[in-house]
């Protein structure tokens, strides 16, 4: 994996954890006026950065594949070939 996708592929990480993590905090304080605030800034800066993925190396779930793209993912090296 070139470093450039390796980088995209953290920061992906990076903003799902920080918004399943807000998700988490919401359930038991439902009414906290930021952490609502702060999920939605993460939920619309996710939609951005899967975007972007998405564009330059593929899709990242089953669920966005098209015509264009098809199943890509199986033309890289997988995981257990070196390439993570």
């Amino acid at each position: 994996m070139n470093q450039d996708k390796c980088d995209a592929m953290k920061n992906v990480q990076a903003v799902c954890f920080a918004l399943d993590d807000l998700r988490l905090f919401l359930d038991t304080h439902p009414y906290e006026k930021e952490a609502m605030s702060n999920y939605d800034q993460y939920k619309n800066q996710r939609k951005q950065i899967l975007q972007e993925y998405e564009q330059n190396f593929g899709p990242i779930l089953a669920y966005n594949v098209n015509q264009d793209n098809q199943w890509t993912w199986v033309e890289s090296p997988w995981p257990w070939e070196g390439e993570v």
